[in-house]
């Protein structure tokens, strides 16, 4: 589906990935909802979006919250005039910790934003979409879907709930005028730590970025993007996610103990 023209809701506008999807489809014609639980900042990305700030509504929206998700569809037809695509992007990762030591309450809250959300989203919008002429849903899974990232198994099941439904919702929609497209991004450049309210030591962030090529954000949302305009089914955003995908297909194994080696610094004693 080309972007321009379209009207897009962006969850998780208000920073990195997120902020970056907003900007670009901005600058490509496209009009664009963006949500985020932060108003201070949304009005930063508004800010950011200059000349093309009046293509822009910003929704404050908790997607956990099944009452203003389902409200959100009337607010953006309201300020657009019809809604043609939805990306879920919006997301959190967990403390870098073994399972034994992550209480149910933090895995919770991981499932409620990443995959509830992403759930509630596509319900809300869903209905608004099928009449359109031709819409696009776009699902941000995650490398940790298909790879075992040590401290992050909350996380990375929560990503793997959001890629079966994707990839469930695509099969559903096959003879509709709806897309599908299920993205894994691999390390990006972003806050997504401080965001997650994961507070991460100095060294053992220093640990990891050395460790792991990270995509900046303005590139992984260009590599979106590029998914959307060619209705891509899967978008493996990052030379680390592509390898690690093949890597994963043909030896699984070897690919956990791989991740685990470059990982474990990160995982306290």
């Amino acid at each position: 589906m080309k972007t321009q023209g379209k009207v897009f809701v962006v969850t998780g506008g208000g920073n990195g990935m997120g902020r970056e999807l907003v900007l670009q489809l901005l600058k490509k014609g496209a009009r664009v909802a963006a949500v985020d639980i932060n108003k201070t900042t949304l009005d930063e990305t508004a800010d950011l979006a200059g000349e093309n700030r009046g293509q822009l509504s910003n929704h404050v929206v908790d997607i956990t919250d099944q009452a203003a998700v389902s409200a959100l569809p009337d607010a953006v037809i309201k300020a657009h005039g019809a809604v043609d695509a939805i990306i879920n992007n919006a997301g959190i990762i967990q403390r870098f910790v073994r399972i034994k030591d992550l209480d149910v309450k933090e895995m919770e809250r991981v499932f409620n934003v990443n995959f509830w959300g992403t759930v509630l989203m596509v319900k809300a919008f869903l209905p608004h979409l099928l009449n359109r002429p031709e819409a696009h849903i776009v699902n941000i899974s995650s490398m940790g879907s298909y790879l075992p990232v040590p401290g992050q198994t909350a996380y990375g099941a929560s990503k793997s709930a959001v890629n079966a439904f994707t990839n469930g919702l695509h099969s559903e929609l096959l003879d509709t005028n709806v897309h599908v497209t299920t993205v894994y991004p691999g390390a990006i450049g972003t806050n997504i730590s401080a965001n997650s309210g994961v507070a991460m030591e100095a060294g053992h962030a220093q640990a990891g970025e050395s460790r792991i090529k990270m995509t900046s954000a303005p590139e992984a949302a260009r590599q979106i993007i590029n998914g959307i305009e060619s209705n891509g089914y899967h978008v493996l955003v990052g030379s680390d996610a592509r390898f690690m995908y093949y890597l994963a297909r043909v030896s699984p194994k070897l690919a956990a103990k791989f991740i685990y080696s470059q990982m474990r610094e990160l995982l306290p004693d």
